[in-house]
């Protein structure tokens, strides 16, 4: 009975750990360093000096990001946008289907931005702020 109870322990401390991915936002390798203030401005409709790639609506690392880069859950961030869109001053981040494709959109635009998970993070991309 211990043993079964350590184990299950053990499983829900690493699924923990997957859900709490480390998330860093990645820029094209001529690109700066961002603060997060500049990060939330740009997903938020506040600054264009960036263009924003976003994962899908289905992956659990959005809803991760939007929280730590802007202190916003999904459903507030959706309603900036809607709000943003309603009033014709902006367009929300272009949604790609996942990871991979984020990497390869940074990868072939310098002013592109974009947010993985840490450990997907190779030289066709630059860490420009990591989110713990």
């Amino acid at each position: 009975m211990k043993t079964k109870t350590i184990a299950v322990l053990a499983l829900s401390l690493g699924l923990s750990t997957l859900a709490c991915a480390d998330i860093v936002v990645i820029a094209h390798p001529s690109a700066g360093a961002l603060t997060q203030d500049q990060v939330a401005d740009i997903y938020l409709g506040k600054s264009n000096a960036s263009t924003p790639i976003d994962q899908p609506e289905s992956a659990a690392i959005r809803a991760d990001f939007y929280k730590k880069a802007t202190g916003r859950d999904a459903a507030q961030v959706k309603a900036t946008w809607s709000r943003i869109v309603f009033t014709g001053k902006g367009q929300p981040p272009k949604e790609v289907a996942d990871a991979a494709a984020v990497k390869k959109a940074v990868a072939a635009d310098p002013k592109a931005i974009g947010y993985i998970d840490k450990s997907a993070v190779d030289g066709t991309v630059k860490v420009a702020l990591p989110l713990n």
